[in-house]
């Protein structure tokens, strides 16, 4: 396996930059979906491609454990010059992803009804919404397996593929969108179709891109693939991963109904302010995922010094980025609010909160690139607790806050749950250097 080079800034900067425009592409798509179905001139149309995306998205989503837990193991298995392990992990990701696709689809109705039950709807926008993830719901093989590529893909610092995939993605899709609801007037369904078949072309593009490993014999080798103990392995960081996700959410869940609490002005100021934490996540998210092939890369080769430099590279850029953001915030920021807004009075509420926006890519780079290194280093059971840790002080401070501070709490409880989080990371960091031996399996 080839030598991937130096640790340079320029190393660092060739694997995030190219996570950060393939996420600077996800919001396009929306806006397209959401635009082609608004021309057909009733708002129905766009609540359902609206609820059917949100609702298939977080189904979705509790899978995006295998394209973490993928691009740890394959760094690690690169780093050891491990080729054997680096193409059986392709083939167990796809087992993983196919299956888990296949079972959605077997469950569509019990799924489906449990979200409308959840989120209610008009019958028109739930008829519509039903027709739209009917169709989706038989690409669900096709996306998961792609996070365990994308997994792959950047576990081998490949991250121009996985922008190459996002970019046949969307543009498939929106020419579709373009064909089937403009031109064809299939209206919803030509949606949903549209978004089906950009999702299995991405994955054929991705099975192409990931060709190398097909050259491996061990790809197929089933006592290598199934092997027990690299299978427990891999269901306890995927586990882990999991498990820390879903505190993860169950924190931004909770702001937002306790931001309800407020009134309507409130809740909208701060959801318009989330927008904010959202391009934060995205920029860091490149650097987070460089650390990930970096330091996996440098645990598998067991070389302590490697996994200094690429925790400090990538968390030295990561650190540009968040001060970089925390002066654009604060000098456009009310533009922008006032762009995104156009009632006077959630201006106002959201121009008043905007500096907890300007401190969080600041106070928050260390837990995203904590996550990072610790994921790169697929030490997940740490992330697991420090993540349990984290929520614990995140509720018992909140409440208390709230109701001292008002919405202010809110915002400062929210904080203190991505202070705590990287702090309590970063306390459990030296371990990583002294381990002895890689994670991944031999």
């Amino acid at each position: 396996m080839a030598d991937a080079g130096p640790l340079t800034h320029r190393r660092v900067l060739t694997i995030a930059v190219p996570i950060v425009l393939s996420n600077a592409t996800v919001p396009i798509l929306g806006v397209v979906d959401t635009g082609v179905v608004g021309q057909m001139g009733a708002a129905a149309p766009i609540g359902a491609v609206g609820i059917g995306a949100i609702i298939l998205t977080a189904i979705y989503w509790i899978f995006g454990f295998l394209r973490m837990g993928t691009s740890g193991l394959t760094a690690q298995a690169v780093g050891a010059k491990n080729t054997p392990e680096v193409a059986a992990l392709l083939t167990r990701s796809l087992i993983i992803g196919l299956g888990a696709g296949v079972a959605i689809i077997a469950l569509q109705s019990l799924l489906f009804a449990g979200a409308f039950r959840v989120s209610p709807a008009t019958p028109e926008v739930e008829h519509l919404a039903r027709q739209y993830m009917a169709i989706r719901v038989w690409s669900a093989p096709a996306m998961i397996a792609l996070y365990g590529i994308t997994g792959w893909l950047i576990g081998q610092e490949r991250t121009g593929a996985v922008f190459a995939i996002q970019l046949l993605m969307n543009g498939v899709n929106i020419g579709l969108d373009l064909l089937f609801v403009l031109q064809f007037d299939w209206g919803v369904p030509g949606v949903a179709w549209a978004t089906f078949i950009a999702e299995w072309a991405g994955v054929v593009l991705g099975l192409w891109l990931c060709r190398a490993a097909f050259a491996v014999p061990a790809w197929r080798d089933r006592a290598r693939v199934l092997d027990r103990a690299r299978l427990v392995n891999m269901a306890a960081v995927n586990s882990d991963i999991m498990i820390r996700s879903v505190l993860l959410q169950a924190i931004f869940v909770s702001f937002l109904f306790f931001g309800a609490s407020f009134g309507e002005v409130q809740l909208a100021a701060n959801h318009i302010l989330l927008q904010f934490l959202s391009v934060t996540a995205y920029a860091m998210d490149g650097f987070a995922v460089a650390a990930e092939a970096l330091v996996g890369n440098a645990l598998g080769a067991r070389s302590r010094a490697a996994l200094r430099r690429s925790a400090l590279l990538t968390s030295f850029w990561g650190g540009v980025v968040g001060v970089i953001l925390a002066i654009c915030f604060a000098l456009f920021g009310t533009m922008i609010i006032a762009i995104m807004a156009k009632n006077i009075p959630v201006q106002q509420a959201a121009a008043i909160y905007l500096p907890y926006m300007v401190a969080a890519p600041i106070v928050g780079v260390v837990a995203w690139m904590m996550d990072g290194i610790f994921i790169g280093a697929t030490r997940t059971k740490d992330m697991r607790n420090m993540m349990i840790l984290s929520t614990i002080v995140y509720f018992a401070a909140v409440i208390p806050l709230m109701q001292m501070f008002g919405n202010h709490g809110l915002w400062i409880g929210f904080l203190i749950s991505f202070i705590v989080r990287g702090a309590t990371l970063a306390v459990k960091y030296p371990a990583l250097e002294t381990a002895s031996e890689p994670v991944a399996a031999p």
